[in-house]
């Protein structure tokens, strides 16, 4: 099943049917699991982990490439360390010993073969929720395969404007792609069910990130969600945490999102009535990105 699917890749709209065995794809990488990182991240919004201990995995390599990425050591400069899948299995165990409130998978999709092989050695000992953690540029196909192992689905809507997500992401379809997989999403984790501490099991909640100069497609973007979904369907996280790091600056995005930029969607959210996270302004700080790593740097031998 991997070998097949990484021989000539399609996980994402970018399709771009490379031989990931011989050669990497647009995501960058090649047909061998690697990840940057494994361990309890507590800056996840609070309905994903109350006590601050989500059990993120992030992995090497994206099929965005954002120019602005805050994460563009391992989206873009591929920093990581190779696993099995096997391996994964064991960190996913580690994390859940650790105390790790969810597995929450970081830019995923170029290695969704990996993880559901990694899932199904652990399935009936992993009692937590599985989050799927992505910058919403995804195929329904790709999405349909993780029915049954993901319980959260936490994409990023970036943009509406061709224009904009062409610039910034070398994506014209982005809208297009992320709208319909939006509606997998809902469609395979239905509406938000919480647990008894107020953690969320299953649903979809859509992040947005508002970007300098972008707010009207920002408040077009939430008109179209209260257009498209129930107010109690799914949640949004309205995030303010925009930074110029990696090209940006290149760009044009070189500062941060003003106050009335921000109190202008704010205001749009608030009067479409969805339920979520909107996240405090002064989190737009380089200090919030992780450290991430070449080696494994972590003792699989205790899990």
């Amino acid at each position: 099943m991997i070998k097949d699917i990484y021989s000539r890749c399609t996980l994402c709209p970018r399709e771009c049917g490379a031989d990931r065995y011989k050669s990497k794809g647009f995501c960058g990488e090649g047909a061998e699991l690697r990840i940057a990182r494994a361990e309890l991240h507590k800056w996840e919004e609070p309905c994903l982990s109350p006590n601050g201990r989500s059990g993120t995995v992030f992995f090497s390599g994206c099929q965005l490439g954002c120019v602005y990425c805050q994460n563009h050591a391992i989206s873009a400069e591929h920093r990581g360390f190779e696993l099995t899948a096997e391996q994964l299995a064991e960190t996913f165990l580690r994390l859940k010993k650790m105390g790790a409130e969810n597995i929450d998978l970081v830019t995923p999709t170029h290695f969704v073969p990996h993880i559901i092989s990694a899932l199904d050695m652990v399935r009936t000992k992993l009692d937590i929720p599985v989050i799927y953690n992505c910058g919403g540029y995804e195929k329904r196909e790709t999405l349909e395969s993780l029915r049954g192992y993901v319980d959260v689905f936490l994409p990023d809507l970036k943009y509406m404007d061709s224009g904009i997500s062409q610039r910034y992401s070398k994506a014209p379809d982005y809208f297009e792609r992320c709208g319909a997989a939006l509606k997998t999403m809902l469609d395979i984790a239905g509406k938000p069910v919480y647990g008894d501490n107020g953690e969320l099991l299953k649903g979809v909640m859509v992040r947005h990130l508002i970007l300098p100069r972008c707010r009207h497609d920002s408040i077009a973007l939430i008109k179209w969600l209260s257009e498209s979904f129930d107010s109690d369907s799914i949640l949004i996280s309205l995030m303010s945490q925009f930074t110029p790091v990696y090209k940006a600056v290149e760009y044009g995005l070189d500062r941060r999102v003003t106050t009335f930029e921000y109190k202008s969607v704010l205001k749009e959210l608030e009067a479409a009535g969805f339920d979520g996270f909107v996240q405090e302004r002064s989190s737009a700080d380089e200090d919030y990105i992780p450290e991430f790593y070449d080696h494994l740097y972590y003792n699989l031998a205790n899990t």
